[in-house]
């Protein structure tokens, strides 16, 4: 499902409902029920970055023919956890890729070059990472991009051209937005929920079930308990012969300009 697909079976449905009222009695719960639909798929796709709903995400690449798959990390640097997960990362010959905040990244420029020199990816999460990111029109996304990489090519001297949105939400500002500053919107095909309430068990298991090379992971490098499921991922890996590779690496694509 997309947006301008489902946009416009929304209005031929709409029409339809008016020609009918036209020519009969078509109740008000039935449009009140169409709206209802709308919003509910609209929104929905919104959240849903596997959807593509909005605009093209990069979530998996399943014809690669390595046994290859990309842990990623949302939401660093943090100055307690990323050094714990590079350390991780580093012991079991894993390389991932770091989606950084701005703001974060402006603060511990330190750990953003270290995760540079081991080899590792890093791509842009929006300067502020604002709940509110979802609402922001298409200059102030664009505004929040390229003020991020400008931080992180100082740092770095690389030009980001990965992009992960903020929560995973997309919206035509977004697609607007990513237009014009040139970057990949990557998603992800195995969520691990890391930051709720969920136990590291429950949260290995979400991962691991039924996974299969090309698959991309969402993790966040902000907590202990994210630290010791990285571990235990990184044990299933090693035994099931997949090897953890930067996600540019895996989906063919050029992490920098």
């Amino acid at each position: 499902m997309r947006f301008y697909t489902i946009n416009a079976l929304a209005l031929v449905v709409f029409f339809g409902l008016l020609l009918a009222g036209f020519f009969g009695d078509v109740p008000a719960w039935l449009y009140i029920l169409f709206i209802f639909i709308w919003v509910v798929i609209t929104a929905i796709g919104s959240f849903q970055i596997k959807w593509n709903y909005h605009l093209q995400s990069l979530n998996h690449n399943y014809k690669i023919s390595d046994n290859h798959i990309s842990i990623t990390f949302d939401d660093g640097p943090n100055p307690e956890f990323t050094p714990k997960v590079l350390s991780l990362l580093k012991e079991y010959n894993a390389k991932a890729t770091f989606f950084l905040i701005g703001k974060k990244a402006e603060k511990h420029p330190g750990i953003v070059r270290q995760i540079i020199d081991e080899g590792h990816a890093i791509g842009n999460h929006s300067y502020s990472h604002s709940k509110n990111f979802g609402f922001f029109s298409a200059e102030k996304v664009a505004a929040e991009l390229r003020q991020t990489n400008s931080i992180l090519k100082q740092i770095t001297g690389k030009e980001l051209k990965l992009f992960r949105p903020p929560f995973g939400v997309t919206n035509p500002n977004i697609k607007n937005a990513l237009k014009r500053t040139g970057h990949f919107s990557i998603g992800w095909s195995k969520r691990s929920f890391d930051t709720t309430n969920l136990s590291e068990k429950r949260i290995l298991g979400r991962i691991t079930s039924n996974l299969k090379k090309g698959d991309i992971i969402l993790l966040h490098d902000g907590s202990a308990k994210t630290v010791a499921v990285l571990e235990q991922l990184l044990l299933f890996l090693q035994l099931h012969k997949l090897q953890s590779v930067p996600v540019n690496r895996l989906l063919e694509i050029e992490a920098y300009a």
